[in-house]
């Protein structure tokens, strides 16, 4: 029998999938990393997830993460992602319930309660507020920020017919935001003040069944302009509702935590044949 490369956990984040290693031995092979990861992340030819993340050891913090989109790309931040890192890391021992750890936006602070994680984000910057974009034939009315990562925000009437691929992606890679892109979330609020969110991520290059750093963005966006106060409440595609806690002055944000289910879904050991 083939011996496995390496064990993983698969986790889920409100519908985003990662697949999380224990890298703190550095177990994983450098050489090549962001082509193992793209197949590794191959769904129905490898695991199959929106990402990868290793924990690795860390001198200012309980571990240091590094989070791969599934195209193989190294991002700053993931919100759901954080999430699941966290929670693996207070069932393996490596952290206790209240914890931090390092990332490329600096180190954040999360807290674990069952299944549940609270997660601090990095500090807003870059808003900007409903500018004209011309995507294609059309002229649309957005809004952005960057909470980590880049995010777009649309505010929709019909969130179910909205044409989230092909104007995600073209958006995606509109020449405004070049050389890095943006993720990009189409937005309805409803009644009860809550809001729905579909969002297509960069790295993915598809729409996701949830994206944490989104969530974010639009509560942000929405509080900005006077439609949302901490906290908010967000339904993702996946069926969960999201909560983003924010303290607000003027158009400043601080103590930005976005709180959701994070789920263990198996433990696996990867042979090289799904490389």
């Amino acid at each position: 029998m083939q011996e496995a490369i390496l064990t993983f956990y698969k986790m889920s984040g409100s519908g985003n999938d990662f697949i999380l290693v224990d890298n703190r031995e550095g177990i994983v092979d450098e050489r090549n990393l962001s082509r193992f990861v793209a197949s590794v992340c191959r769904r129905k030819l490898s695991v199959g997830a929106d990402g990868m993340i290793l924990i690795e050891a860390s001198g200012q913090a309980d571990f240091k993460w590094r989070f791969f989109n599934a195209d193989g790309g190294e991002a700053e931040m993931c919100g759901n992602g954080g999430r699941c890192a966290a929670r693996l890391a207070y069932l393996k021992g490596i952290a206790g319930p209240r914890l931090s750890f390092e990332t490329k936006s600096g180190v954040i602070r999360a807290e674990v309660t069952g299944d549940r994680v609270k997660l601090e984000m990095p500090q807003p910057t870059a808003t900007e507020l409903d500018y004209p974009l011309k995507v294609e034939e059309d002229t649309l009315t957005v809004s952005s920020i960057t909470v980590g990562v880049p995010h777009v925000v649309i505010w929709v009437t019909d969130l179910e017919t909205s044409p989230v691929f092909k104007v995600g992606r073209a958006i995606r890679y509109h020449q405004r935001y070049t050389p890095a892109g943006t993720n990009v979330n189409f937005v309805k609020r409803l009644n009860d003040g809550s809001f729905a969110i579909r969002t297509y991520e960069r790295g993915v290059e598809d729409e996701t069944l949830a994206c944490g750093t989104g969530s974010v963005a639009t509560a942000l966006i929405a509080a900005t302009k006077g439609m949302a106060t901490s906290p908010s409440v967000l339904h993702t595609r996946g069926g969960e509702a999201l909560k983003v806690y924010f303290d607000r002055s003027g158009d400043d944000f601080r103590n930005v935590f976005l709180e959701g289910e994070a789920r263990v879904i198996y433990e696996g050991r990867l042979w090289k044949e799904a490389t």
